[in-house]
């Protein structure tokens, strides 16, 4: 078994100093935290993998192809391999818990 604690992980995300940590990586998925604070930019570019995204806490827009929806704590939005998509109009720093599978490469 492999557990871990939110905190723990965002603390780790911090002190790397980046928007993203993966933090699990299996033959068939991956999972990392993806973090934006309020009124960051969304730099994503579509992935070759598919993608789960639950919003652990904040609120942003979701763009995924041409449908746009609202992003709250509690959320889970599946976006397809290949397919252009992006937060914006983060209103809450926004910290998601990212499941991509085959893992990311």
């Amino acid at each position: 078994m492999k557990a871990f604690r939110l905190d723990d992980l965002e603390a780790e995300r911090a002190a790397n100093e980046g928007a993203y940590l993966q933090f699990l990586r299996e033959r068939n998925m991956s999972v990392g935290l993806y973090a934006l604070d309020a009124g960051e930019h969304d730099p994503q570019k579509p992935h070759n993998q598919d993608e789960v995204y639950f919003v652990v806490s904040g609120r942003a827009s979701l763009t995924v192809g041409l449908e746009t929806t609202q992003v709250a704590r509690g959320s889970v939005v599946y976006v397809p391999a290949g397919v252009p998509h992006k937060f914006h109009h983060v209103s809450e720093d926004l910290r998601v818990l990212v499941v991509f599978s085959p893992p990311e490469a």
